[in-house]
């Protein structure tokens, strides 16, 4: 060890690593403010509270800077009440457009329409909740016969006047599902979804069977003019969005697939499109993660890892990640940006996506590294021609 020691030459000298602020006892008065808590507590900490102060300025800086900023939604977030603060964030103009399961789409309608959602108890006997026609979401109860079966019913309503002349992406789906409910539902203040339609913000679905809104989408189907939902617009939508936007950033609440689905649209530039100069990686990186990276998993894929994918712009600058409950975590970020922000102008991109869709495919197609895979597939192809016929 000492000889390893005397050999070796570090980097660094010994006050690079003491430059940091010096950690003292911590002083609350019992009257701070959300955001002066953040700043003045948290960001004098360690561990988690630290990180949750460098998440909240790093979301704060993305606003100031005029980022392009996704939200990307996993976990029962809506049946805990966290449409209210998406709403406001989409309001104010800090979230640009949404990557969410299907799931918190479906759980966002029930209080639109007076259906109730309850506090319960986890620790309950799960047999007699479904006697009792009960469902549960950890400590949430919904019943089945109110707030599912008629959260179903009043998506069918909607989902009849959706039009479905040719194939859309699952954007213009809930574009057309907002504005419809706002027109009958009860509350349309309360759901992101309305919200979303009405400031023209993109809400993706990286699994678009994945929920209880594609379950009410059968109907249409088994009257023959079903509702036709293609994943590949979703792919060119979303990577258009990155393309042109000036800087863009992400808060990952959780993890799942609408995490990679907004990741992949970097590799999705420069693997697929060839678009080196523009796929150089997301500028900014919050996620709200209870995953932890050491098992492998998707959700707990760190930036540094995301580096090495080419989907973030730098493996340690302007990143954060939060080792907490996002219930808790959550609400803390967005009250910060609502305190330290002013509102911006809201970007609209629902009103320019065909234009930068369009914008990209005829980038794509003018480029020659795409042109030659395209040449040597159709060559291959036209040497094995069995793999084209139907069998």
């Amino acid at each position: 060890m000492t000889e390893h020691r005397k050999n070796h030459c570090p980097k660094h000298k010994t006050s690079d690593y003491l430059s940091g602020p010096s950690i003292e006892p911590l002083k609350l008065s019992g009257q701070e403010q959300v955001a002066d808590m953040i700043d003045n507590v948290f960001a004098r900490s360690g561990f988690n509270g630290r990180r949750l102060a460098e998440a909240s300025v790093l979301f704060s800086r993305m606003i100031n800077e005029n980022a392009t900023i996704a939200l990307t939604l996993a976990g029962a977030m809506t049946p805990i009440g966290m449409s209210g603060p998406i709403i406001d964030l989409i309001k104010n103009g800090f979230v640009d457009f949404i990557i969410s399961t299907g799931a918190n789409l479906y759980h966002d309608l029930h209080r639109t329409f007076d259906y109730p959602m309850h506090q319960g108890n986890w620790a309950v006997d799960d047999n007699e909740l479904a006697e009792h026609g009960i469902a549960r979401i950890y400590d949430v109860f919904i019943t089945e016969n109110e707030s599912l079966l008629g959260t179903d019913l009043e998506l069918v309503k909607a989902l009849m006047a959706v039009p479905a002349e040719k194939p859309m992406s699952t954007a213009r789906l809930h574009y057309h599902l907002g504005r419809i409910l706002a027109k009958f539902a009860p509350h349309p203040e309360l759901s992101l979804l309305i919200a979303a339609a009405e400031y023209e913000v993109p809400v993706f679905t990286s699994s678009p069977g994945d929920s209880s809104i594609a379950l009410n989408m059968v109907h249409r189907h088994l009257m023959g003019n079903g509702i036709v939902i293609d994943p590949i617009l979703d792919v060119l939508e979303s990577t258009a969005i990155i393309r042109f936007a000036e800087k863009n950033g992400v808060i990952e609440v959780g993890g799942g697939s609408p995490k990679n689905f907004y990741m992949q649209t970097q590799p999705t530039l420069w693997q697929i499109f060839h678009n080196k100069a523009a796929g150089t990686g997301h500028d900014y990186f919050i996620q709200l993660t209870t995953d932890s990276p050491h098992w492998g998993g998707l959700s707990g894929a760190t930036p540094q890892e995301a580096k090495s994918w080419g989907k973030v712009k730098d493996a340690q600058i302007n990143n954060a990640v939060v080792y907490s409950c996002a219930s808790i975590t959550f609400p803390l970020l967005c009250q910060y940006v609502f305190t330290r922000n002013t509102p911006r102008r809201p970007k609209r991109l629902l009103a320019g996506l065909d234009k930068m869709v369009s914008d990209l495919m005829e980038e794509g197609k003018n480029t020659p590294a795409l042109q030659e895979e395209w040449k040597l597939a159709r060559d291959f192809l036209a040497k094995h021609p069995e793999l084209a016929k139907r069998s």
